[in-house]
């Protein structure tokens, strides 16, 4: 914990109460902080949102354009101290644009290209506000971090796979995290007025890594040339015009009196290679069915215990019910209370909660409870309508769910017991955790638990390294791969399940309890630091993308540096930042 950080976030008692932190991104200018209000206790965030409740963002369509332009009010911090000048950012501004992208993509199917811009003179976004960071605490910064980066890494997967593409009209100043955002977007279009410019400048102004995800970007995505990018991170004034194109931090720099014209022209070429649909529908994104209960809270198709004495949560995933549509127009019908949907956004925002209100809870227990052969029928309706928007857009809802769980520093046993249903996407969960035991009843052996694997655990959920997690799991060897894949629909009870190499180990209904109780009680003894490091490499395992890059910087580089006295330390750079003080460091390099 930095020496003078915060335990936990201060929220504010508003009815948004939410809690901010973030990557560092330098306004152009010092933000002069409003005084600290009196602690209050912490509430709990909220990740569900409506356009009718934005803040920070305003959203508007024409045709097959939609804009997303950024308009963050001052006052709207999610947190008392710091005001949000220069469209700068705190978690709720966050919050909003991962909601807004949420929305477009299930409920916006005739939109094809995104513009995101400012409704600010001569700024587009001066990135996290660095007063908000600095008060926060260090596991606040870096899982604020990891959200970030996941709400841009969904921008780049909404292009690879939903044909929705992202144009970063950017007519005014873009620095740290604004800057990020524009990298997350296929094209990037910078004003040429003479003063706007692109710039990373964490290490000179606040000693801290440039932006995790903007500094990997520049490298993976955009190909900047290395000299360049030593030279870009360490100007504080960034680069702009004509350098900004050569060095590829631009695609093209344009003169105010033909940016407006040149965004247009852009974002319509852009939307004329997308396949998606003209003349449909949009599908609601209806509220969350989420309701407290004791001991932890419970929506209609999962269910959240925790233990705060064994710093343990149970996640159930509660499997379809018998009549789920199986047809195209029943599917649409039901739309988001269609099971796989459904069931997506509520895993989805449990992860979250978990992630951000419970630091404490290092163990999440995954189970599921149901009939396999409903899962397997959900599967076969995915694969046979694939094509269709709606549909597509689900698997990538599932997709990034399971993805977001995969980055998750938490723990992660699944338990195969009677009455569970670990088939196809959900069998995914259990090839997603760190261990998997599987109930083994040799007496009783009709009543034991079945595996089944489908096709959606061949290709359907990469992880964010790209591979399966069947692939990830065996190192990409062919052998047991195929073994698995020749055992497509077919029930796999607890030895068949192990000699495939599906689960960790299968204890017998003798040996379960104890076995059970012991591995947690042991995992929940370790160090959660040492478990973090070791799980996120065990994960991913050989081989990289961009993604792995961003999230295994964030857990290492970013961490440390973070803890570091010269970024957090009482004369740290970031703690004196817009206090006319300068940095005092410690110039021995380790």
């Amino acid at each position: 914990m930095p020496p003078t950080a915060q335990t936990d976030p201060i929220a504010q008692p508003a009815a948004t109460a939410q809690t901010g932190g973030n990557h560092p991104a330098t306004p152009v200018s010092p933000v002069t902080p409003r005084q600290p209000a009196a602690a209050t206790p912490s509430a709990r965030v909220t990740f569900e949102r409506h356009p009718d409740q934005y803040r920070h963002w305003r959203l508007s369509f024409d045709g097959p354009v939609a804009t997303l332009t950024m308009d963050v009010d001052e006052d709207g911090g999610l947190r008392e101290g710091y005001a949000l000048k220069l469209n700068s950012y705190d978690l709720g501004v966050d919050i909003e644009l991962h909601d807004a992208i949420q929305r477009i993509r299930f409920e916006h199917p005739e939109v094809r290209t995104v513009v995101l811009t400012s409704a600010k003179e001569r700024i587009f976004c001066s990135g996290a506000n660095i007063f908000m960071l600095g008060k926060s605490s260090h596991a606040w910064k870096v899982n604020f971090c990891k959200f970030t980066n996941e709400t841009r890494n969904g921008m780049e997967d909404a292009s690879r796979h939903s044909g929705l593409k992202f144009l970063a009209a950017c007519n005014g100043t873009t620095a740290g995290g604004g800057y990020e955002l524009a990298l997350a977007c296929d094209e990037i279009v910078l004003v040429d007025d003479r003063s706007s410019a692109v710039s990373l400048p964490e290490v000179p102004l606040l000693g801290v890594l440039p932006g995790t995800g903007g500094l990997t970007r520049l490298t993976d995505k955009r190909r900047v040339r290395r000299d360049h990018a030593d030279m870009f991170c360490t100007t504080t004034e960034g680069v702009r015009g004509t350098r900004a194109k050569d060095w590829r931090l631009v695609d093209e720099v344009v003169k105010p009196a033909r940016f407006a014209d040149h965004v247009r022209e852009r974002a319509a070429a852009l939307a004329a290679g997308s396949d998606r649909p003209a003349n449909e529908a949009g599908v609601a994104l209806t509220p969350l069915s989420r309701r407290e209960e004791s001991g932890g809270w419970r929506y209609d198709t999962v269910r959240v215990h925790l233990d705060a004495a064994a710093r343990k949560a149970t996640i159930t995933v509660f499997g379809p019910g018998k009549h789920e549509p199986g047809d195209l127009q029943g599917i649409v019908a039901a739309g988001a209370q269609w099971w796989p949907l459904k069931m997506a956004r509520e895993l989805d925002d449990a992860i979250l909660d978990l992630r951000t209100n419970h630091l404490d809870i290092g163990m999440w227990v995954l189970k599921t409870d149901g009939v396999p052969a409903q899962v397997l029928a959900c599967d076969a309706a995915l694969q046979q309508h694939a094509d269709h928007w709606f549909v597509r857009e689900t698997i990538g809802m599932l997709r990034r769910t399971l993805a977001r769980l995969d980055v998750s520093s938490r723990s992660l046993f699944a338990l195969i017991e009677p009455d569970s249903c670990f088939a196809g996407t959900l069998l995914e969960l259990a090839l997603a955790a760190d261990r998997s035991y599987m109930l083994h009843l040799p007496d009783a052996p009709d009543d034991a638990p079945r595996v089944f694997a489908s096709a959606a655990n061949f290709g359907w959920y990469p992880m964010p390294s790209g591979q399966t997690r069947l692939q990830a799991r065996f190192y990409g060897e062919s052998a047991p791969i195929e073994a698995v894949h020749d055992h497509i629909g077919a029930p796999l009870d607890a030895l068949t399940a192990d000699s495939l190499g599906l689960i960790t180990a299968a204890p017998d209904d003798i040996d379960w309890e104890d076995e059970i109780r012991l591995a947690l009680e042991e995992r929940a003894s370790l160090s959660p630091d040492a478990l973090t490091g070791m799980e996120a490499n065990l994960r991913f395992g050989p081989g990289e993308s961009m993604e792995t890059r961003i999230f295994g910087r964030l857990s290492a580089w970013q961490n440390w540096i973070f803890y570091r006295p010269n970024a957090t330390g009482e004369h740290g750079a970031l703690k004196v930042f817009g206090t006319g003080n300068k940095a005092r460091f410690d110039w021995d390099r380790v």
